[in-house]
C-alpha cells in the first residue's frame, strides 16, 4: 500500500511542478511583454519624460528624493528665471563657456566607463534625440521627422534587453544625490540633460529641474504659444547679439522666458560642443531641421552686427564686470543702436589724431618717434641736381610754362613740399670764411665755369686751379666795383653811402660783387637775379658771403614791403622799363621810399645807338609821369659808362598835377604792402599824406636807426606793432646773445651768412651788428607785419612761408636762428619737409639755433638726428627750450 501512495504523492508533485513551471513561463513572457511596451512607449516620451518614469520605478525612497529634487528645480528655476529677466542670453553664454569642457569631458567619462559597449551606442542614440528633443524645445518646433528620427534610433538600440534599463535606473538612484560632487559615476540622465546643465554649473541639482509635470506642461502647451515664444526667442537671440532689446520679451511669463533663455544656452552649447567633438552628436546636429534654422537666423544677425572679438575673450570681458555695469552697458547700448557704431579701426584712427594735435606729453613723442622710425631720407632725383631749388626748379611746371614775361622764372612750387635730401657737389669743401671768401671760392662748391667764359674779360668771375675767383669787375664797372661806388658817391652827394644810404635793391646783381663791395660803405644790398643762362651768379654770390636770392621781375610782385629801399640799382640788368605802361617800373616805384634815388646805368642813359635813343625817350617820359625827377646823368671816364639819378617824390601833390593819370593811381583797397603772390598792376600808389605816417620821413642816419623805434609806431594802433612792442623785444635781445651761442657750440669764425626765420623786429640781427656777417630776417606770412620795422632799422629782410621752400641755392647759410617757428607751423604743414628745406640751405658744418617749446624741442631733435646731425647744445627750463645742431657731411647712401 505504501508505494502506490508514493506514486500518487509523486504524480502530484510532478504536476504541481509543471504548473509552476507553466506560471513561471507564462510572468516571463509577461515580463518580455512588458519590456517590449515600455520600450516602445519609451521612443514616444521624450528623453526627460522618459527618466522621469525610470526614476519613478524606482524605490519609495527614490521617488521622494526625486519629489525633494523637483521642489528644489522649480526653485533653481524661478531663481533662473528672475536672474535671467536682467541678464543678456550673452550673460548666460559666458557661465555655459566656462564650464562647457569640464561637463562635456564628464559626460563623455561617464559613458565609457558605466556602459559596456552596446549600452554606450544606445546612449549616444539617446543623445542624440535629446539634442534633438532640445533643439525642438529651442524652436518649439513638433516636426514629424524628428519623431521619425527618435523612433529610428530607439529602435537600432531594442536589441539592448530590460536589465539594462533596470541597471541604468539602479545607477541613477544611486548618484541621484552625489551627481555635483562624484561626476565620476555620472548617469545617462545627466548626459542626456548635459547641455541644459551647462547653463549654471554652479548648482549641480539643477541637473534634474526638469521633471516629468513640468515636461508635461510643456508639451500641453498650443500651438499658438509655440509659435509666440518661437517668435519672441529669435528676439531675445537678437538682444545678446548686440541689440540688446531686452523689451522684446517682457511681456511674457517668467517660465517662457526661462525655458527661453535655457534653451537658447543649451543651443549655444550644442554649437560650442559640435566644434569640440566630432562624434555622430556633430553630424545629427547638421541634419537637424530646428539648428538649421536657428543657425540660419543666428547668420543673418551676425552679417548685420559689426566685427567682434574672439568669443572667448568677449565673455571672459562680461564674466569680469559685475552686473550693474552691464545693465548699463546695454541701456546705453540700447541707445546707440540708433545711430552709426564705430569700428575699432575708427577709434585707433581717432585716437591717433588726438595724439598728432596734443603738442605736449609722452603721447606726442610717441608718434614723433614712429613717424622717425618710418622715415627714410633719399637724395633728390632731379635733373638740377646739387643745385635744386623746389620752387624754382619744377620741371612739370617748366614743360608748360609761359616765357614772354619770365613766368617760368618765378615761383612755382611743387604741390606736395620734398622731402628729399640734395646731393653734395664731389669735392665739396668747407668754405672759405669772409673777408677772404669775397674774392674766391672753392671752385668744387660751386662746379660752374660757364661765367668765367663769357664774362670773364669783364672781370666778373674768373678759374683760377681749384679756386673761382671775383676780381670785383662786372659790365658797369670793368675795373672794380669800389671805384664805381666811390663814382656813384661823388655823382650825387646826397646819396651819402652808409649815412642817409643804408638799405638799397641791386637788380641784376650778377654775381654780387656790387652789393659786396658796399660792406665797406657800411651799406647793406639786397641782391637778386633770376635762376637763367646767367649760370648760378646768385650761387656765386652767396658762397661768396654776399645777401642775394633767386628772383626776376615778372608778372609777380617782389616779396618786399613798400617804401623801404633807400635806393634801387640796375647796371645794365637788361630789364625792359618802359614797356607795358610801365609796369615793371612802377613796382620799384612801389618798394622805393619816398625821396629815394633810382639809378640807371645802362647804354641808353650815354649811347646814341637808334635804339638807345628810343628807349631814353621813352624812359625818360614814363619816369616824368611818375613824379620822378631826373636829377643828373654823370659819366665815368674809366669804366666809359653813365648813370642816370632818378629821385622819387615825397608828396601827392605831383600826383594830383598831372594832365594825364597815366599811370593811374591804385584803388584805395589796393594795399601796397600786400606782396605774396600778388600779381602786378601798372598803377602807383599814394603817399602818406600825414607826418605820422610811415613813408613821411626820411630815417635816422645810421647807426642810430637801428636802435631807435620808426617814429610811426605809437601805442594806439591796436593790433598793430606798437613801441612798446619793441621796447620789449630789444630787452629779449639785450643780453650777450654772442657769448650764448659760442657756449652752444656757435663758431663765430666760420659764420658769415645768417638767416632769422622767424623774425619780429629785427632784434636778433640787431644784436649780431659789431659781428663780420649780415643776417636775413624772414617774416612768415601768417604773422604780423613787422617787415617794415626792419627795413626802418637798416636791415633786410622778406617775406615767405616755410610750408614751402626758399627761394635760395642749397648750401648757402651758415647759421639759423628759428624763433618758435616749428611750433608755428606744426598747424599748418609738417615738420618733415620744413627740416628737408632747413638741410638744403645749410652749409654742412653750419648750426641750427632753436628756441620753442620742450616738447617741440624734442621732436626737432629727433629729425635733426635722423639726418645724423650732431647735438651740440640742449636746454629746457619751464616747458621752453634751446637746440643747437650741427649740420655734417652725411648723405644717404654716401
Amino acid at each position: 500500500m505504501a508505494l502506490p501512495n508514493k506514486s500518487r504523492n509523486s504524480r502530484r508533485s510532478s504536476s504541481t511542478t509543471s504548473y509552476t513551471s507553466t506560471i513561471t513561463t507564462l510572468v516571463f513572457i509577461t515580463l518580455c511583454v512588458l519590456g517590449v511596451w515600455m520600450l516602445t512607449s519609451n521612443s514616444v516620451v521624450s528623453p526627460k519624460t522618459r527618466s522621469a518614469v525610470d526614476n519613478s520605478a524606482s524605490t519609495t525612497n527614490d521617488f521622494s528624493s526625486n519629489d525633494d529634487r523637483i521642489d528644489q528645480t522649480n526653485k533653481n528655476n524661478d531663481d533662473n528665471n528672475n536672474n535671467n529677466s536682467d541678464d543678456s542670453t550673452s550673460e548666460s553664454t559666458t557661465n555655459n563657456n566656462n564650464n562647457s569642457d569640464e561637463s562635456t569631458s564628464e559626460s563623455t567619462t561617464n559613458n565609457n566607463n558605466n556602459n559596456s559597449d552596446e549600452s554606450t551606442s544606445e546612449t549616444t542614440n539617446n543623445n542624440d534625440n535629446n539634442n534633438n528633443n532640445n533643439n525642438n524645445n529651442n524652436n518649439n518646433n513638433n516636426n514629424s521627422d524628428d519623431s521619425t528620427l527618435e523612433t529610428t534610433n530607439n529602435e537600432k538600440n531594442s536589441d539592448g534587453s530590460t536589465s539594462e534599463t533596470n541597471t541604468k535606473s539602479k545607477d541613477q538612484k544611486d548618484t541621484a544625490t552625489v551627481y555635483g560632487d562624484n561626476p565620476g559615476n555620472l548617469p545617462d540622465d545627466a548626459i542626456k540633460s548635459d547641455v541644459a546643465n551647462n547653463n549654471n554649473n554652479d548648482q549641480p541639482k539643477q541637473d534634474h529641474k526638469n521633471s516629468f509635470s513640468q515636461k508635461q506642461k510643456q508639451k500641453n502647451s498650443n500651438d499658438d504659444q509655440k509659435n509666440i515664444v518661437s517668435e519672441k526667442d529669435e528676439e531675445s537671440t537678437q538682444v545678446s547679439e548686440g541689440n540688446n532689446n531686452k523689451d522684446a520679451v517682457e511681456g511674457e511669463n517668467q517660465n517662457a522666458k526661462g525655458d527661453q533663455q535655457q534653451d537658447g544656452q543649451r543651443f549655444d552649447n550644442n554649437d560650442q560642443g559640435s566644434k569640440n567633438n566630432g562624434d555622430g552628436v556633430n553630424e545629427q546636429l547638421k541634419d537637424d531641421k530646428g539648428e538649421n534654422k536657428i543657425m540660419e537666423i543666428e547668420q543673418k544677425k551676425m552679417s548685420k552686427e559689426e566685427p567682434k572679438e574672439p568669443e572667448k575673450e568677449s565673455q571672459e570681458e562680461v564674466v569680469e564686470k559685475p552686473k550693474p555695469e552691464k545693465k548699463k552697458r546695454r541701456k546705453s547700448s540700447k541707445k546707440e543702436s540708433k545711430k552709426q557704431w564705430s569700428t575699432q579701426a575708427d577709434e585707433s584712427r581717432g585716437e591717433k589724431e588726438r595724439q598728432n594735435i596734443n603738442e605736449s606729453g609722452s603721447s606726442t613723442n610717441s608718434v614723433v618717434d614712429q613717424e622717425v622710425q618710418d622715415l627714410k631720407w633719399s637724395i633728390c632725383n632731379v635733373t638740377a641736381g646739387a643745385d635744386y631749388i623746389p620752387c624754382l626748379d619744377n620741371e612739370k611746371y617748366l614743360k608748360t610754362s609761359h616765357r614772354k614775361h619770365y613766368e617760368h622764372r618765378e615761383r612755382h612750387c611743387p604741390e606736395d613740399a620734398p622731402t628729399c635730401l640734395v646731393s653734395l657737389p664731389q669735392g665739396y669743401k668747407t668754405h672759405v670764411p669772409w673777408p677772404g671768401s669775397r674774392d674766391k671760392i672753392w671752385y668744387h662748391n660751386v662746379p660752374h665755369v660757364k661765367l668765367a667764359e663769357v664774362k670773364g674779360h669783364q672781370n666778373w668771375v674768373k678759374l683760377m686751379g681749384e679756386f673761382l675767383t671775383f676780381p670785383g669787375g662786372g659790365t658797369q664797372f670793368i675795373h672794380g666795383a669800389l671805384h664805381y661806388i666811390d663814382f656813384l658817391q661823388k655823382a650825387q652827394p646826397d646819396i651819402a653811402w652808409g649815412k642817409h644810404t643804408r638799405v638799397i635793391l641791386d637788380v641784376g646783381c650778377g654775381v654780387g660783387s656790387f652789393g659786396g663791395y658796399l660792406f665797406e660803405r657800411d651799406v647793406i644790398a639786397m641782391s637778386f637775379a633770376p635762376k637763367d643762362e646767367h649760370e648760378a651768379q646768385v650761387q656765386f654770390a652767396l658762397e661768396r658771403g654776399i645777401p642775394a636770392i633767386s628772383a626776376v621781375m615778372g608778372t609777380q610782385r617782389l616779396q618786399f614791403p613798400s617804401r623801404v629801399f633807400d635806393l634801387i640799382h640796375c647796371a645794365r640788368c637788361r630789364v625792359p622799363w618802359h614797356e607795358e605802361g610801365g609796369k615793371l617800373l612802377l613796382e620799384l616805384n612801389r618798394v622805393l621810399r619816398p625821396g629815394g634815388f633810382f639809378v640807371w646805368s645802362a647804354t641808353p642813359v650815354y649811347q646814341t645807338l637808334e635804339e638807345d635813343v628810343e628807349i631814353w625817350k621813352q624812359m625818360t617820359a614814363l619816369t616824368k609821369s611818375m613824379c620822378w625827377d631826373l636829377v643828373t646823368i654823370k659819366n665815368d671816364t674809366l669804366n666809359q659808362v653813365g648813370a642816370a639819378f632818378f629821385r622819387k617824390t615825397t608828396s601827392n601833390e605831383c600826383y594830383e598835377q598831372r594832365d594825364q593819370s597815366q599811370p593811374p593811381m591804385c584803388k584805395d583797397d589796393d594795399d601796397p604792402n600786400n606782396a605774396w603772390y600778388v600779381p602786378l598792376q601798372a598803377c602807383m600808389h599814394k603817399l602818406a599824406a600825414d607826418n605820422t605816417e610811415r613813408g613821411a620821413k626820411w630815417p635816422d642816419a645810421w647807426p642810430q636807426r637801428l636802435q631807435k623805434a620808426p617814429y610811426w609806431l605809437n601805442d594806439a594802433q591796436g593790433e598793430k606793432p606798437s613801441s612798446k612792442d619793441f621796447a620789449a623785444d630789444g630787452k629779449r635781445w639785450k643780453y650777450n646773445v654772442v657769448d650764448e651761442l659760442s657756449n652752444m657750440g656757435v663758431g663765430w669764425s666760420d659764420v658769415r651768412n645768417v638767416m632769422d626765420m622767424r623774425a619780429t623786429y629785427g632784434g636778433f640781427a640787431a644784436a649780431l651788428k659789431d659781428l663780420p656777417l649780415w643776417v636775413f630776417n624772414v617774416v612768415n606770412v601768417d604773422a604780423g607785419d613787422t617787415l617794415p620795422i626792419i627795413y626802418e632799422r637798416g636791415l633786410i629782410g622778406i617775406y615767405h612761408d616755410w610750408c614751402e621752400s626758399f627761394s635760395t641755392y642749397p648750401r648757402t647759410y651758415d647759421l639759423l636762428h628759428a624763433d618758435h617757428l616749428f611750433s608755428n607751423l606744426k598747424t599748418r604743414c609738417q615738420l618733415v619737409p620744413v627740416t628737408a628745406e632747413v638741410d638744403r640751405i645749410l652749409r654742412p658744418g653750419g648750426h641750427l639755433v632753436v628756441r620753442d617749446e620742450a616738447s617741440v624741442i624734442d621732436e626737432v631733435e629727433k629729425l635733426v638726428k635722423s639726418l645724423n646731425w650732431e647735438i651740440t647744445s640742449k636746454t629746457s627750463k619751464n616747458q621752453e627750450g634751446s637746440l643747437c645742431a650741427k649740420k655734417s657731411h652725411w648723405r644717404p647712401n654716401s
